[in-house]
């Protein structure tokens, strides 16, 4: 009797230690969601999105040389951005499926990738990348940014046509390696108007 309630308070301690990993653990949080996505969930959702009511192409980025780019600059281009942190479970867990849908981009000059660093710490956020091996090319705000496009949830990713249009928006991880948002990629980076 001794060793059955024995065994079920290894149990119970072993639950709750998973549990307690599950809530203070960043990284394991992340991998958790990881393996969520690879089974279908978090997926984007791609509709049109509603027009701006104001012009949204005065967002100015830096990158850790101290080089600015606007958002008016990249027109002519699909502009894909997404808000992330080091801290933050949900974009850690994103992180892995934007590397790869970099990679399938990187060589075409019509995608831009912009990696926003939330704390504004270029030296966490680029260990980050490099403990990772990942080649994303991370920036930070030089510019306000309007609530309609970012209001503070992370993560936050937002695409902008080649006519500078915001075409999707999606608080929230997500798995942008999916089949569908790779070719919505493509279809943006193909059209003409």
């Amino acid at each position: 009797m001794a060793n059955k309630n024995l065994k079920k308070y290894i149990s119970n301690g072993v639950f709750i230690l998973v549990i307690a990993v599950l809530l203070f653990v960043p990284s394991a949080k992340a991998l958790l969601i990881q393996g969520l996505m690879e089974v279908g969930l978090f997926n984007p959702s791609i509709e049109k999105e509603k027009p701006l009511n104001n012009p949204t192409l005065q967002l100015s980025f830096k990158d850790q040389a101290g080089k600015t780019i606007t958002l008016n600059e990249l027109k002519g281009k699909v502009v894909f951005i997404n808000f992330w942190a080091t801290w933050c479970p949900p974009c850690l867990a994103e992180m892995p499926s934007i590397n790869k849908l970099y990679e399938k981009y990187k060589s075409n000059s019509d995608v831009v990738f912009l990696l926003i660093d939330a704390d504004s710490n270029f030296e966490k956020s680029l260990a980050y990348m490099k403990a990772r091996s990942y080649a994303l090319p991370v920036y930070q705000m030089n510019s306000s940014v309007p609530e309609q496009l970012f209001a503070g949830s992370l993560p936050t990713t937002i695409v902008f046509d080649k006519q500078g249009r915001l075409s999707f928006k999606h608080e929230g991880a997500a798995n942008y390696n999916s089949k569908k948002f790779v070719e919505f990629i493509g279809q943006l980076r193909d059209s003409t108007n």
